[in-house]
């Protein structure tokens, strides 16, 4: 017993001294690693980043890495989602949404410095990462990779100078911008004018004016959503910055003009502080931004006035919300398309400005903003940045291989009008739906209240949505008794509410102003809302009813159905059944070009049957059909009920979804059409007494707006037509708006 016990004592003395001597082995291995560490941390290479080429938004673009002096790329072999997180969150993002091989943003110049880069994501370089080592690489610039960020950036992220060399070059990134008006110019809407502040580490400061130029101020104004900028009293600002304290940042910025935000700018020289807060002989940074016509205020009739655009060459087309949309150029009087070949920032900013917004913060390609119709006008735009309008940037007129699948967008820079906070949806069962209730003054004081809604409709609904930014309206109701609102808005506020439906805001429709007058008050008969993101747009194939239009006289034993259904002129019913009526018969093909299914506003429970022809109608008037007299006069009419909207044919690869056979779910598909025969019932307009000579043909598709589309203004189609008593000739048949600009030289714009 006594040998076991010093047996054991003796045993776990030796186990301790072994357990020490390991610990300090340990320790000095630990220190070793911490020491090696710390020098390869120190000799970790100094590196910058930025986006660069043909990017379409600030926070995407080809990954350039600033080493040794010099801008290079990085090779996409086994380049990952990790290494594109790693490069956002050191460019100031909170990381990445997706990376792009192959060159998608442009090839670069000069070295490619990294090759093979291999990222675990918790790096806090992209020096970090292992790889070939820099300018180590088998790779040519066809192979530079690209990075999209999430646009969202690192709270108090600061920019950190790591370089010895002068920083012109340098991407300036800062947390947020803001420009600040004096006090005498708080109340006004816009805010255009006021000093230039830079969040930095939580606090707002702003930037010395020595090296600010006017491509800064150009730039600043673009991203607030003003076109241009201009000068401004001096002396007002003078004045103010001597008796304020003031804290500068320590940068300066270096803008070219064609950036589309103020962080898209590189840095200039570091500023040196000085000890009475001055920088120098300079004050604070200040602009003084041009409003476009559309934001304008006006001493006399304020906001009231809606927007209509005047100007000839372009136009924004099937946007859900203010300064976005397709683009579309007019030439030799037919509006047409862009392609996106080549569609860039750039060109999009020159876009938006030449309509009166800002910059463009995105530049849409692949028909995002649903396809268009007709020629597609340019392709391979270029410009500089400077040009006045998008027609005189250089592009290439042949379009071959552009389809419509292919059309440009853009979205815009807007300004702040605070339109958002003056109305608001109530009751819904989310955000996108509810009881419309407005802000007004009333007895000096704000409220809200409910709208009327009598003749309220999908136009007066569309311009609501607008104003809350929700997209398009899909629905319009007069009746809100199942959306419990706020019972102290109940009061209606406004009343004859008629909208054309361009307007910004709910007040610049026409209404009755203070004079309320709606009969069946608000509460449960307030207007309401529902709001979409997307919506359908139907285009009616204008050269097909060219091709098919032909004169038929068909006995009125034969058309006692459409009889009926009032697809005869009124003199119909008059005449006997060995009689003739004289039709204008033509098909027409339906297309949805736009970004949601188009289907009928009722359900199958409220479908009207029709004995004679034995089906339902979906929608009771779906087209109307008209003869006019050149100046306008109607001299003939028809009308086409949807007693079957189904896909007939689809564009390829994509699947018909509606069928009518069997009481099927009725609508057109995005992607489909419907074809209406022209030898099938009311396919036609009766001419029978009209007499001879030139007409104008017209189609009207969804005349009551029953269901929402993303852009009515390409609902009708229009012919010129001659008719001599025997036969008919129609030609130049054109969907949408025609307008011809005197004195423009045929083939030009």
């Amino acid at each position: 017993m006594y040998f076991l016990e010093c047996f054991l004592i003796c045993n776990t003395f030796v186990s301790y001294q072994i357990l020490a001597m390991a610990f300090s082995s340990a320790l000095c291995i630990f220190s070793l690693l911490a020491l090696v560490q710390a020098q390869s941390e120190s000799q970790q290479p100094k590196i910058q980043l930025r986006l660069a080429g043909d990017k379409r938004k600030h926070y995407e673009g080809r990954l350039e890495v600033f080493y040794n002096n010099e801008w290079g790329t990085i090779c996409d072999d086994d380049f990952s989602i990790e290494a594109a997180h790693v490069a956002c969150r050191e460019l100031g993002y909170l990381g990445a949404v997706a990376w792009s091989p192959s060159a998608k943003f442009g090839q670069g110049e000069g070295r490619i410095w990294l090759d093979n880069v291999h990222c675990t994501g918790g790096e806090k370089s992209l020096a970090e990462c292992p790889s070939n080592g820099f300018g180590v690489s088998d790779c040519r610039h066809s192979e530079d990779v690209g990075v999209i960020c999430n646009q969202k950036r690192i709270p108090g992220h600061r920019f950190i100078n790591t370089m010895n060399n002068n920083v012109e070059t340098l991407e300036e990134r800062v947390e947020e911008i803001r420009i600040r008006p004096i006090s005498s110019h708080l109340k006004r809407i816009p805010v255009t004018e006021g000093y230039v502040e830079i969040k930095d580490r939580g606090k707002w400061r702003q930037i010395c004016d020595e090296q600010w130029t006017p491509l800064n101020s150009r730039v600043t104004c673009g991203m607030y959503g003003f076109p241009g900028e201009k000068k401004y009293n001096n002396k007002v600002y003078k004045s103010l910055s001597m008796r304020k304290k003031k804290n500068y940042w320590g940068f300066s910025v270096n803008c070219t003009g064609n950036e589309a935000h103020l962080s898209s700018c590189r840095l200039g020289k570091a500023l040196e502080p000085k000890r009475n807060g001055t920088c120098g002989r300079g004050l604070p940074v200040v602009v003084s931004c041009v409003p476009g016509r559309a934001f304008a205020s006006s001493s006399s009739t304020g906001f009231r006035k809606a927007y209509r655009p005047e100007q000839p060459l372009v136009r924004l087309r099937g946007g859900a919300n203010i300064g976005e949309g397709r683009v579309e150029v007019l030439k030799n009087g037919v509006w047409g398309t862009v392609c996106d070949d080549n569609w860039n920032l750039r060109a999009a900013t020159i876009v938006c400005r030449e309509l009166g917004f800002g910059s463009a913060k995105e530049a849409l390609t692949g028909a995002k903003l649903g396809q268009g119709m007709g020629p597609v006008h340019m392709n391979e735009v270029e410009c500089s940045g400077f040009e006045k309008s998008l027609t005189d940037c250089y592009f290439n007129n042949d379009a071959l291989g552009c389809s419509h699948e292919e059309d440009a967008a853009v979205r815009c820079n807007i300004p702040a009008m605070g339109f958002q906070k003056r109305i608001r949806l109530s009751g819904g069962r989310n955000p996108y739906e509810g009881r419309v209730e407005v802000l007004t003054e009333k007895n000096g004081s704000l409220v809200w209240g409910t709208v009327c809604s009598e003749n309220w409709g999908m136009i007066e609904a569309m311009v609501v949505c607008r104003q809350l930014g929700l997209g398009f309206a899909s629905n319009a109701f007069q009746e809100t008794w199942y959306w419990a609102g706020d019972a102290s808005a109940d009061n209606v506020v406004m009343s004859g509410v008629r909208c054309s439906g361009t307007e910004m805001s709910l007040p610049q429709c026409l209404h009755h102003g203070k004079h309320i007058n709606c009969p069946r008050g608000g509460g449960r008969f307030a207007a309401g809302v529902s709001c979409s993101d997307t919506a359908p747009d139907l285009v009616l194939n204008a050269q097909l009813v060219e091709q098919t239009t032909y004169l038929e006289d068909r006995p009125m034993y034969a058309l006692q159905c459409a009889l009926e259904e009032n697809c005869l002129s009124s003199t119909a019913k008059k005449n006997d059944h060995s009689s003739y009526r004289r039709l204008l018969r033509f098909s027409s093909q339906i297309h949805n070009v736009g970004q949601s299914d188009f289907r009928p506003k009722m359900g199958h429970h409220a479908w009207t049957w029709h004995e004679c022809h034995r089906h339902y109608h979906s929608i009771e008037v779906f087209t109307h059909y008209d003869l006019l007299s050149l100046n306008g006069t109607k001299e003939a009419e028809g009308h086409k009920a949807s007693f079957c909207l189904e896909d007939t044919q689809c564009d390829e690869g994509i699947q018909k979804r509606y069928l009518c056979a069997n009481f099927g779910e009725q609508g057109i598909t995005v992607g489909c059409w419907d074809t209406y025969r022209h030898d099938i019932d009311c396919q036609w307009i009766d001419i029978t007494d009209v007499k001879p000579g030139d007409y104008i043909f017209q189609v009207v598709i969804n005349p009551n707006y029953d269901v929402a589309e993303s852009d009515y203004t390409n609902n009708f189609m229009k012919c010129k037509c001659r008719y001599d008593g025997y036969r008919i000739w129609t030609y130049h048949c054109h969907t949408g708006e025609l307008r011809i600009i005197e004195g423009l030289p045929a083939g030009t714009f």
